[in-house]
């Protein structure tokens, strides 16, 4: 059976050069069999803000609207807005998602995080008994597809926007690995702005093709966890990590230096 792509995409303009990539990748999906499912999140004007009327009747606590147990209500009582239960039919088909972005401020734009609140929905996309390896969609990929402002150089370890390892972890694994994904390695189209007209085709033409059997990125198991401490790592897991000259993860640095490109490439 032909895999099932869905692509949230995030531009407010068909001529840009995220509009050609999402373009790109549509027909290259396709050409290699893969059904594709496109959110145009600017196209049908997306709400961006989680808010009450993202339920339709009443609330059970009007007095203290608690978003995510609310939300959680309505879609076990199918009760949630329209554009979420749309969203939520794609997803639900969806072998692989692929978001395609420019990056705003270091993250996702607003419409775009905005689907994330929405539609990531307590219950279908996660609890707290069922997330990071062992999450809802451990059986789904996904992966980032951006365009950044500035120049490659500019987000290493070195550079003045930091390393852009420790800048996707809060997306790659905060989202994505939290809903249980397995999170491809991101494609990264740097300032394209700044390249001269006859240049887009160049890094466009030569990005690499929407995945397929690509192994994921390295996340550790929530098994290695102890739930009855906190949710620390377990101090075998320490001790096995004592010896490596790198942290675990971007984030479990265990007060080492960060492993490198850990969420740019896989098998690292």
């Amino acid at each position: 059976m032909a895999a099932t792509v869905l692509l949230v995409y995030a531009h407010q303009s068909a001529g840009s050069f995220n509009a050609a990539v999402k373009t790109a990748a549509v027909d290259e999906l396709k050409k290699q069999g893969c059904r594709v499912l496109v959110s145009d999140l600017y196209e049908v004007k997306f709400k961006a803000t989680a808010t009450e009327d993202d339920i339709t009747g009443a609330v059970k606590n009007p007095e203290h609207f608690c978003y995510g147990n609310e939300t959680m209500l309505a879609w076990q009582e199918a009760r949630l807005a329209s554009d979420i239960v749309d969203e939520h039919k794609k997803l639900k088909e969806a072998d692989l998602v692929i978001f395609q972005f420019p990056m705003y401020w270091f993250s996702v734009p607003a419409i775009m995080k905005g689907w994330m609140d929405r539609v990531l929905t307590l219950g279908f996309a996660y609890t707290l008994e069922k997330r990071y390896s062992e999450g809802i969609f451990r059986d789904k990929k996904a992966m980032l597809s951006f365009t950044t402002g500035s120049h490659e150089t500019m987000f290493s370890s070195n550079g003045i926007n930091g390393d852009m390892n420790v800048t996707l972890w809060p997306i790659q694994n905060g989202v994505l690995n939290y809903c249980g994904f397995q999170v491809l390695a991101p494609q990264i189209f740097w300032a394209p702005t700044h390249l001269s007209p006859e240049a887009p085709a160049g890094p466009l033409g030569g990005r690499r093709p929407p995945p397929s059997n690509e192994a994921p990125l390295a996340f550790p198991p929530a098994d290695i966890f102890d739930k009855g401490k906190g949710f620390q790592l377990k101090p075998e897991v320490r001790e096995k990590q004592a010896d490596s000259p790198f942290g675990l993860t971007v984030g479990h640095h265990l007060e080492k230096p960060l492993p490198p490109q850990s969420q740019m490439k896989a098998g690292v």
